[in-house]
């Protein structure tokens, strides 16, 4: 079951996103759905198939990891989530403007649901620009860095 703190966050993060519906279950069946527009609804639900999910509203583009744009590519957040540029506070940023990366390397996490995601370069290249700072909240499919 989820506890009110963890519903309360998803509220947060589906108010200060672009998304118009937020779907996820736990693996014990427990499920939370929240919808825009107007005041968001929240439906807590016990089940006993667990299979988590997300829903992501159908106007939303699918991102690829990687995607053209008129001056390259970019690496893009493939969940909704808070970014960090660093393993942890203090320490040295996984890449920086200039840093080359080959296909694997961790460019970043995306902290989801107290849960870190490290996220991969998709290809070898070199970063050229960083587009979200440190603790933004990024969208699915957010330009996150400039490769090329």
């Amino acid at each position: 079951m989820y506890s009110l703190e963890e519903i309360k966050e998803f509220i947060t993060l589906l108010e200060n996103s672009t998304l118009s519906v937020l779907e996820l279950q736990k693996e014990d069946g427990s499920k939370v759905r929240l919808e825009k527009p107007g005041q968001p609804v929240a439906t807590v639900v016990s089940a006993a198939a667990p299979a988590p999910a997300v829903s992501v509203p159908a106007s939303t583009p699918a991102p690829a990891a990687e995607a053209e744009t008129g001056s390259g590519k970019t690496i893009n957040a493939p969940m909704v989530g808070v970014f960090y540029a660093a393993s942890a506070p203090g320490k040295e940023p996984y890449v920086s403007v200039g840093t080359k990366v080959n296909k694997g390397d961790v460019v970043c996490i995306i902290e989801a649901m107290k849960c870190m995601n490290e996220i991969q370069a998709e290809e070898d290249g070199e970063i050229t620009e960083i587009l979200v700072k440190d603790g933004d909240l990024v969208e699915y499919g957010q330009p996150l860095f400039k490769i090329r």
